[in-house]
């Protein structure tokens, strides 16, 4: 009997993001396929209100390039890779647990001056003013994701947010490979409506919880 397909990772965060994930799973011999669902366009604002901020509240490494320089200003960022892209643009960075829900303490008391530029979708509403600066637009998968999507091989889905899970459920609908899907959050499971032959929901809501519901998935491919 021929020995079963090894499964493939699906990645469908901005490119970037999604190297930088890959890198960090730490399993050279696991075939990666990069095919954004979401594009990111930049949005007219106020560029003036958001250079003159006293500190800025960062969710997302896409908003970083919206803020300019820092010139040394505060800045309080989700994760690492925020992080490092608000140091690199000269931001005194305070670096957050890795989501936004688990960042609400570090924004206790930051007085008036504050603000947070931010994607047209937010999976969470923080008190700290808000400033609209990209859109995420929805984009297709290309054919190398399609193709395995329609072939024999474990393919592993991570869902990193509900609207992600949501669209990438369309797109995936009529998949016949067996679907691994690893979401991170209870919110972005229930929001996927495609076929399911695994699920492990990460532990945190961040991207070490997402490696280690990948981990999880592969290491129960390998028991079997």
């Amino acid at each position: 009997m021929p020995p079963n397909p090894a499964p493939i990772l699906l990645l469908t965060r901005p490119e970037p993001a999604s190297r930088r994930f890959a890198a960090g799973l730490g399993q050279p011999g696991l075939k990666v396929l990069i095919s954004p669902v979401l594009r990111i366009r930049p949005v007219a604002h106020d560029a003036a209100r958001l250079a003159a901020a006293r500190g800025l509240v960062f969710t997302s490494v896409n908003a970083v390039p919206a803020a300019g320089q820092g010139r040394g200003r505060p800045a309080i960022c989700v994760g690492p890779a925020t992080a490092e892209a608000a140091r690199a643009a000269g931001f005194d960075v305070t670096e957050g647990p890795g989501d936004a829900a688990r960042m609400l303490p570090l924004l206790e008391g930051l007085g008036k001056g504050w603000l947070h530029p931010h994607g047209a979708h937010v999976a969470k509403v923080l008190p700290v003013p808000g400033m609209v600066v990209y859109d995420q637009l929805p984009q297709p998968l290309d054919g190398p994701a399609r193709a395995v999507l329609a072939g024999a091989a474990p393919v592993i889905l991570p869902l990193f947010s509900p609207r992600s899970a949501r669209i990438l459920a369309d797109q995936a609908a009529g998949a016949r490979a067996p679907l691994w899907l690893a979401p991170i959050s209870a919110a972005a499971r229930e929001a996927w409506t495609g076929p399911a032959a695994q699920v492990a929901l990460a532990p945190t809501p961040d991207a070490e919880g997402m490696l280690c519901a990948i981990r999880r998935l592969l290491a129960t491919e390998q028991s079997a």
